[in-house]
């Protein structure tokens, strides 16, 4: 398996790691001010977002014959399913519960799930990465 991080170059899954916690902080703090909201229709597409990538990564494992696609999917497995299972539960509690718009658990909470859902997509970037095996000097 080709882990792309020749010549000291950081791995792509702590950077997803890490741009996703940045993002995270960014959207609570502007949720908190006010300058962002998070509407229903968001909310719903995330946990659509999460399903699908859920099914889709269920699919994938089940009917793969490829090695290296099994290799490639048990590299980002742990970030991957943490960014699906967090966008769908943090998706799921701002639907069912009402919160404030600039209160600070709802922001908390907000910015949780632009993290998870930043998370989600940059780990399957990773896993795309992977699997095309593309290391570029």
């Amino acid at each position: 398996m080709n882990e792309c991080t020749c010549n000291n170059r950081v791995d792509c899954r702590f950077l997803s790691v890490a741009g996703s916690i940045i993002i995270g902080i960014v959207a609570g703090v502007l949720t908190f001010t006010g300058v962002i909201s998070i509407g229903i229709p968001f909310l719903w597409v995330a946990l659509g977002v999460g399903l699908l990538y859920l099914g889709t990564i269920l699919l994938t494992a089940i009917n793969s014959a490829s090695r290296i696609v099994r290799e490639c999917i048990c590299s980002v497995l742990g970030i991957l399913t943490v960014g699906i299972l967090g966008t769908l539960l943090t998706a799921v509690i701002l639907l069912g519960v009402a919160f404030a718009a600039t209160s600070v658990l709802g922001a908390i909470i907000s910015g949780a799930l632009l993290t998870f859902l930043s998370l989600l997509v940059s780990s399957a970037v990773c896993l795309i990465k992977c699997i095309a095996s593309c290391c570029f000097d």
